[in-house]
Order: structure tokens, then sequence, then C-alpha cells
């Protein structure tokens, strides 16, 4: 990230740009900088002008206490403003939730595209996502930031071994950094159901994009993005998980963002 801007509240965001055009912005998902999404950027670049940011609390961005879900909806307000007062959005995984509730609140947002936002439909489901919440606020609380990675990577079905081994690695302490994040994306799930009053009251385009090599209830949480939202689209990537190519997703963004808002109606 090379150039920095200032949110309402103070907090410097770290964020980049490459390409001209309409403005796209990207919003990276938990645990993750703007690093994870900027694979995007290349190909997109070559027909918009894309911009990629560290969200607050991670990479070469600030952070200021307390945190709320506005907060992170000011700072795009903040990058849309200095980057040319009005964008699309597209969001991966919670950076989808974080997204949508921008383009619900009136920011100047053109269009948004979301992959794979992981809204829990059954109530099992719920449940599971109340008790991660209930351990990650304790874990975080108690400075065990380990423990609140570790939470999180069971949450997405990670295996036990896998996770213990990831624990030995390099990489570690990278993820132990970003871990108070984590509690950010928590929030901006609200509770991990379908927002579905929220999502009515969207007014811009949104396409709502999963895998189908991703388990049923990504795909049905998609889904019910789209069905929720008056000007939605549904759509799956042939072979593709939770972590999309880049060259498989970007063409199908390129073609949603190109169409005019009024092709929608």
């Amino acid at each position: 990230m090379d150039r920095n801007i200032s949110s309402r509240d103070g907090t410097t965001l770290a964020h980049e740009s490459a390409g001209r055009g309409a403005t796209i912005v990207l919003v990276s998902g938990a645990m993750s900088t703007g690093g994870t999404v900027a694979p995007l950027a290349a190909p997109l670049s070559e027909r918009f002008r894309v911009v990629v940011y560290d969200r607050r609390g991670r990479g070469a961005s600030g952070d200021t206490p307390p945190y709320t879900v506005e907060r992170e909806v000011e700072d795009l307000a903040a990058l849309i403003e200095a980057t040319g007062g009005e964008a699309a959005l597209y969001g991966v995984s919670s950076g989808g939730a974080l997204a949508l509730r921008a383009a619900a609140s009136g920011l100047p947002v053109r269009q948004v595209a979301v992959y794979e936002t992981p809204y829990a439909l059954s109530e099992e489901h719920l449940a599971e996502r109340a008790r991660y919440t209930e351990r990650l606020t304790a874990a975080l609380e108690e400075g065990r930031r380990g423990d609140a990675v570790e939470l999180f990577l069971q949450l997405t079905g990670l295996d036990g071994a896998v996770i213990g081994s990831a624990r030995q690695s390099p990489m570690w302490a990278g993820m132990e950094a970003l871990a108070p994040s984590l509690a950010y994306d928590d929030a901006v799930m609200g509770g991990g159901g379908v927002p579905r009053e929220m999502l009515a009251s969207i007014e811009v385009p949104v396409l709502s994009i999963a895998g189908d090599a991703s388990p049923a209830w990504m795909r049905q949480a998609a889904k019910a993005i789209a069905e929720s939202v008056p000007r939605g689209a549904y759509r799956t990537l042939e072979g593709q998980t939770h972590m999309a190519e880049p060259d498989v997703l970007a063409p199908v963004l390129a073609e949603f963002f190109a169409r005019s808002t009024t092709d929608f109606r």
C-alpha cells in the first residue's frame, strides 16, 4: 500500500489504485489484508480504476478504538470520496457483508458484487456462530490471540491437525497479528443470519456469487442475498471454492461492472 488517506475518525487507511475508468473498491474478508484481493486488481484494471486497501486494524492501516461497523462504512466513504466520488464495490466473504452494509447506508455506490458472504440459514448454524462469538470475545479479552485464530479456522471447517501444523509454521505470527480484527468481521456479520430487511433497502444492482465446489450452505447463502435485494442476481463459478481463482472470477466481475445500472431494471 503506497498512499494514505484519513477516515472520518482520523484513522489512516493505506490504499493503492491501478488502471483508469470507473472506480471499483475491493474489500477483503477476515484474516486478510488488501493483499489478499490484490490479484484481482491486475485483470480488472484493464477496464477500470481498481482500489485496494487495508481495512482498519490490518496491514499498513491504522485503527481507532472503539470499533464499530459504522466506522468501517465511513472508511469506505472516505475511500470513495478520495478516488472519484462514486464507486462499485466488490467484497469477498465477510468483506461482502461490509460492502452490502455500505450500499444500504446510502454511500455513492454504483453496484455491488459479493463472493460467498457466509450468512447462516439454519438454526444449528446460527447457534454455532453465537458460540464462536462468545469464545472469540473471551479469547481476545484475555489476550489469547493464537486461540482466537484457531477458533476462526475451526469455524471455517479446517481440520484440527492442519491447524496444529499451522500453529508451528512461520506464518502463524502474522495470523496472530490480525487476530483482533476477527472481532471486526464478527461484528460486520451481525449475528450471522441473512439481514433481509437491510438487503431489501439496497437500491443498486447486486451480484452474489458462489463457487459450485463450495459447501451447499455457501451457495444457499449467496442465493439468499440475491433473492433479498430488489435488483439481485445469483451466479455460480464452475470448479471454484471459497478461494476463487482470479482468472475465473475477474471476467465475471468485469462483465457485471461494465453494465449500465439501467440494464438491471
